[in-house]
Order: structure tokens, then C-alpha cells, then sequence
């Protein structure tokens, strides 16, 4: 009687309040937690390969996507350690350990104080630095992927059969926590990256950036661990992969040995392992290869996808293939990497409308708009954003041509000729006085500049910010005497400054030096990206939050996790696409290459409309109890004939012993 009822009522600790387990919150601030310690990491990672490790673009960029691509293939792992040994809750556990173990040494491996023994702000020993770097991604990847199937599987797990609504609203809140523990990851993490921080030397605080990821992992560990008396806990089927792979290999060779026309053909090729292996297990690897069969056309969406979030400047990223590497709104400056908290943005803006407005709507237009057609118009969706990626990137590129055009250099041995990285500004000053002239800002010192004799090129970061510029204010000093300068500067420019001969210092100074623009600053806004990071986004609800609940709903009892790994693993195919696309295509134009992803994913689109126009729909906990059903039926109708066996051979012993009393009478 035990087994009829249901487990999860018999077995569950947590309270259920409006409709949901109490257990879901510890489940769902587990994940903000965390995404907000990958996003974080990650937001950063491409600038710290590029301007702390000293590698150049492809590099950065191929490193970047073999990470992520790493990220994405380990929760086939994950999936098949929770689901065959240790069960989800202690395997996310476990990895959350190796996970938060992972950021420790990426933090550590950002400290350039360790290494630098001359004390100038540049590591000495890098190989030091690299290797630790490496061996914390390898943890992060395992960690963060081996959890990722084990998290959304183990939230499903937790709520009843008959609480159906509440799971699809639960995929949905557990979406929308993913996106924000990115978009404040996002923000925060480049603020921290921006800071000076050091014993020695000032450099940029990639530590920080990566230590407090790291913090955060550790909270969404305790989180986890502090709810573990609440959670329903499903344990583990035994090495179900094993079996599954086993099931199918006996299939495939039942078949090959039968493939002569004299068998009768069987209604499908898993059928031909019904010799062998029980039919429940057979419907099921049935129900996983249906739903695995249509994610074959889905990498082609995450191809283009994950090109956004790649910050490194390189090919096909969106946050720096462009002159305008930050930008100001009124009182607010975006640093590059920052420009990607638009999609989470737009994430916790979209979702719920779409859930409680736009599908609502349609369902009453008469439409089906099923899963499969969502996941299909969300394709379209992203091919629209990198067809609007490509009208930027265009426009990027006349601005660019003009800026060149625009070089105007002084005749000196050391003109700057390239423009300024990280949107920063190139500024030196020329002496025309007969006397020394020193140069200083709060945020850097030229130095004594001797007559007739120039600076060098000197970076100068943001400076007081008004509504509708920043500014920087110079001390120019000689001898007893000195007096301020004032200069507005915009983001990659540069600039020289001429101080005359017949400077008065005083308080009109201002009016005597005369400047030369070197580098025009960066032209292009950065706002012209939000109409591809809008579409790319409205197709990420319609196409990823649609698709992880897809494949939840889809997936028999025993393997949810692996299906969750099967839908992950579509993710690291698309990161291998762009490296192989980017490699292969080697088109002259950036916005060429945009074009020729939007037409890829048009073309796959195609393929998968046609693949889910002829996907059947199916409920595997009622096909999983039908099986129960009958093999009940069978076991019954086999106990009945065994009575009948045992009634009958007991009818058979008597008559056969009164036939012989009368034999011997």
C-alpha cells in the first residue's frame, strides 16, 4: 500500500504555502547566489585574460569559449552521478565544494602582489599566475556545470503530481533568479574590477572581482545545506545511464541480426529489445531519444547567443567590437563589460510579461502557441538580432573610417598612432616656456616637462562628473608660480596640449593653452546595441525558459537530470560552432559575419519547425503508470494462473489416489 501512495506527500518535510513547497525558496536563492558568482567571474574573465594574463584577442576569445563550452558539457557528468549514485542533493552538494574551491584560486590568481617581486605593478612570474587561473576554471567548469542539470531536476522534484501549474511557474521564478543574480553580477563586478587595489603597486582589482564571486558561492553552499531537512530527496536508480546504453546497444544488435526480410518489421527499433529488457525501460529511453532528437538543430541558437556575452573585443564579440568601449549617460559611465546587464534587464522585464500577458493573450486568440512553437519563434528572434548587430556594426565602421582619416599628429619621434584601450585618453603637454613646467592631476603626475621638450602619453581615467560631461582638471606649476587648467575629454581619444610662451599663471590661464586632437574620441553609442540585445533576449524567454521546462516535462522519472544535461550539452556544441565558424569563415567584414550566423540560424529555424510540426506531446508519468498498470494486470492474471495451476494439481492428486483405492480394492 506504501508504494501506491504518493512519495513525495509521504516522504517531504516542507510546508506548503500558496500552493508551493517552502523548500523551493532555499532552492531558488541556491541559484541566484550562484549565477551571480559564474556571471560575475565570467563578466570579467576576457579582460583579465587580455590585460592581467597579457594575451592577445584569439586567445582570449578561444580560451573564453572553451571554458564556457567546458561549462556546458559537464553536466552530462553531474547528470549521471546524481541520477545513478549519489542522487541530486548530495551531488550538488559535493560540487558546490569543488565549485567554490574553483573561485578561491581564480581570486588568488589575480593577485599580482604575490609575484611581483620589483614591486612596478606586472607580475614576474605569470606562470604562476596562468596555471593557478586554469585550475580554477577546471574546478568552476566542473563545479558549475556538474550542479547546473542537478538544481532545475532536483526544484521539479519537489512539488507533487498533481501541482503541474506550480512546477511551470517554478521553471519561471527559477529563470528569472538566474537573471538576476547575472544582471547584479554584471554591474557590480566591473565596478569592482574598475578599483585600484594593491600592497605594492595600484593595478586594477581583478581580485576583487573574482573574490567576491567567490564569496557568494560559499553562501549559496549554506543556503543549500540549511534547507536539507526540508527537501523531498528522490533517491538514486542505479547506474541508469549504464543501463540505458546497454538497452540501446542490445537493441542495435537485435536488429542487425534480424535484418533479413523474414522477420516481421517492429513498430520501432527500440522494440527489438524487448527480448531482454523490461518495457517500462524501454518506453522510456523511447521518451529521452524523442526529445534528444530534436535538440539536434539547437546549437545553432546558442552559437549565437553566447556571442554576446564575449567581452574580449574579438571577431564576433558584441561588449568591445566597437570604438565606443564606454560611453556616459548623463551621470553615469558603462564600462564595456557592463553593457551586457541589458540582457538581464530586459530578462526580469520580459518574463513576466510574457507569462502573464503575451501568452495569456494568444491562448485567447484561439492560437495553440505549444512549447515547440515558442522555441521556434525565439530562433527568429535572435537571427533579427544579429541582422540588427550587423546595421551597428556598419555604422561602427564608417565611424572608424573617418577617425583614421581624421589623425592629425604634431612632428614628434613618438606620436600615439593607436587608439587608447578600455576607453581611456592619451594626454601629453608640450613646454613652449623658457622655464621647467610641472604637470599634475589628482590621478596622475607628468612630471617636470624641461623647455621647448614635450611629456610622454600619459592615461587619464574619468574626473569629475557633471550631468553632461567629465572633467579634469590640470595643475600647471613653475617655480613659485602656478595655476589650474580645466579639460572635457570624451572615451579612446587623444590629445595634446600646448602651453605657450606667453602663458600668465593667474587665473585665465584657461584661455592661453591651445590643443591638438590626436584621436578623436569614440563616436558611436552604445545605446544603439539595446534594439539586438532586446531581440536576442525576447528570444531567450520564448527559446530557453520555454525549452528548460520542455525538458523537464518530457523526460520519464528516472533520467530528468540526464535530459536537463541533454539540453545543457546543445549549449557547448554552440560555443564549439563560433570558434569553428569564426576559424573557418575568416570574412573580411565583422558585420559579414553576423549576417552569415543570422543565416545559419534561419536555415536551422527551418529544420526545426519541420522536426516539432511531427513531435508528439506526451505525459510520461501517465505512460510511466499505465506501464505499472499493466505489468500489475500481468502479475495478477500470472497469480491467478498459478491458483488455477495449483487448484488444478491439487484436483489432479485426489482423483489420482481415489483411482487407486479402487485399484487396489
Amino acid at each position: 500500500c506504501a508504494d501506491k501512495e504518493d512519495p513525495k506527500k509521504h516522504k517531504s518535510k516542507s510546508k506548503v504555502v500558496c500552493g508551493y513547497p517552502i523548500s523551493i525558496f532555499f532552492i531558488v536563492v541556491n541559484e541566484f547566489c550562484e549565477r551571480f558568482s559564474y556571471y560575475g567571474m565570467r563578466a570579467v574573465l576576457v579582460l583579465y585574460f587580455k590585460y592581467f594574463l597579457l594575451w592577445d584577442d584569439d586567445l582570449s576569445t578561444s580560451i573564453y569559449h572553451t571554458f564556457v563550452a567546458l561549462c556546458y558539457l559537464t553536466p552530462i557528468l553531474g547528470a549521471i552521478v546524481a541520477d545513478s549514485w549519489l542522487g541530486k542533493f548530495k551531488t550538488i552538494i559535493y560540487l558546490s565544494i569543488v565549485y567554490a574551491i574553483g573561485q578561491v584560486a581564480m581570486a588568488v590568481s589575480a593577485i599580482h602582489d604575490i609575484t611581483d617581486s620589483d614591486r612596478n605593478g606586472t607580475p614576474n612570474n605569470m606562470t604562476f599566475h596562468v596555471v593557478l587561473s586554469m585550475v580554477g576554471l577546471f574546478l568552476i567548469a566542473l563545479g558549475t556545470g556538474g550542479i547546473k542539470p542537478c538544481v532545475a531536476a532536483f526544484g521539479g522534484d519537489q512539488f507533487s503530481e498533481h501541482q503541474d501549474k506550480q512546477r511551470r511557474t517554478f521553471f519561471s521564478v527559477f529563470y528569472l533568479c538566474i537573471n538576476g543574480g547575472s544582471l547584479l553580477s554584471t554591474i557590480i563586478t566591473p565596478i569592482l574590477r574598475a578599483q585600484d587595489c594593491g600592497i605594492y603597486s595600484q593595478q586594477k582589482c581583478y581580485s576583487l572581482a573574482f573574490g567576491v564571486p567567490a564569496a557568494l558561492m560559499v553562501v549559496a553552499l549554506a543556503v543549500f545545506i540549511i534547507g536539507s531537512g526540508m527537501y523531498y530527496k528522490p533517491e538514486p536508480q542505479g547506474n541508469i545511464m549504464l543501463e540505458v546504453c546497454k538497452c540501446i546497444g542490445f537493441a542495435v544488435k537485435n536488429r542487425y541480426r534480424h535484418r533479413s526480410k523474414k522477420y516481421p518489421k517492429r513498430q520501432h527499433w527500440m522494440d527489438w529489445a524487448e527480448e531482454k529488457y523490461d518495457k517500462l525501460l524501454i518506453a522510456q529511453i523511447k521518451m529521452v531519444l524523442k526529445v534528444l532528437f530534436l535538440y539536434i538543430p539547437l546549437p545553432m541558437f546558442w552559437t549565437l547567443f553566447d556571442q554576446k556575452m564575449d567581452s574580449a573585443g574579438h571577431h564576433h564579440g558584441w561588449t568591445l567590437c566597437k570604438s565606443a568601449d564606454k560611453t556616459k549617460h548623463g551621470l553615469i559611465v558603462i564600462q564595456p563589460d557592463q553593457m551586457q546587464t541589458v540582457n538581464p534587464i530586459l530578462i526580469l522585464t520580459l518574463v513576466p510579461i510574457m507569462d502573464s500577458i503575451i501568452y495569456p493573450l494568444i491562448k485567447k486568440c484561439g492560437f495553440n502557441f505549444t512549447p515547440l512553437k515558442r522555441m521556434t519563434v525565439g530562433m527568429i528572434m535572435a537571427a533579427i538580432a544579429f541582422v540588427c548587430a550587423a546595421l551597428v556594426q556598419m555604422e561602427i565602421d564608417v565611424s572608424i573610417e573617418q577617425m583614421l582619416c581624421s589623425f592629425s599628429f604634431s612632428p614628434q619621434a613618438d606620436d600615439l598612432i593607436s587608439k587608447p584601450q578600455q576607453g581611456s585618453n592619451e594626454i601629453r603637454f608640450i613646454n613652449g616656456m623658457d622655464t621647467p613646467v610641472n604637470v599634475s592631476t589628482p590621478a596622475a603626475d607628468f612630471g617636470q616637462i624641461e623647455p621647448f621638450y614635450y611629456s610622454n602619453y600619459t592615461k587619464i581615467k574619468n574626473g569629475e562628473r557633471s550631468f553632461l560631461f567629465i572633467r579634469t582638471t590640470f595643475t600647471l606649476q613653475s617655480g613659485s608660480q602656478s595655476c589650474k587648467y580645466s579639460a572635457e575629454f570624451g572615451f579612446g581619444s587623444s590629445y595634446t596640449y600646448f602651453i605657450p610662451s606667453t602663458l600668465i599663471f593667474g587665473p585665465n590661464c584657461q584661455e592661453s593653452i591651445t590643443v591638438s586632437e590626436n584621436i578623436k574620441p569614440n563616436s558611436v553609442h552604445l545605446a544603439l546595441q539595446i534594439p539586438q540585445y532586446f531581440f536576442i533576449t525576447a528570444g531567450e524567454v520564448m527559446f530557453s525558459v520555454t525549452g528548460l521546462e520542455f525538458s523537464y516535462s518530457q523526460a520519464p522519472s528516472n533520467m530528468k537530470a540526464v535530459l536537463q544535461a541533454g539540453w545543457l550539452f546543445t549549449v557547448a556544441i554552440g560555443n564549439f560552432i563560433v570558434l569553428i565558424v569564426a576559424e573557418l569563415a575568416k570574412l573580411p567584414k565583422q558585420w559579414t559575419e553576423y549576417i552569415l550566423f543570422a543565416s545559419l540560424l534561419v536555415a536551422v529555424c527551418i529544420i526545426f519547425s519541420i522536426m516539432a510540426y511531427f513531435y508528439t506531446y506526451i505525459d510520461p508519468a501517465e505512460i510511466e503508470a499505465q506501464f505499472k498498470k499493466d505489468n500489475e494486470d500481468d502479475e495478477d492474471d500470472q497469480s491467478k494462473l498459478q491458483k488455477q495451476e495449483v487448484e488444478m494439481t491439487k484436483k489432479d492428486s485426489i482423483e489420482s489416489h481415489r483411482e487407486g483405492k479402487q485399484t487396489r480394492m
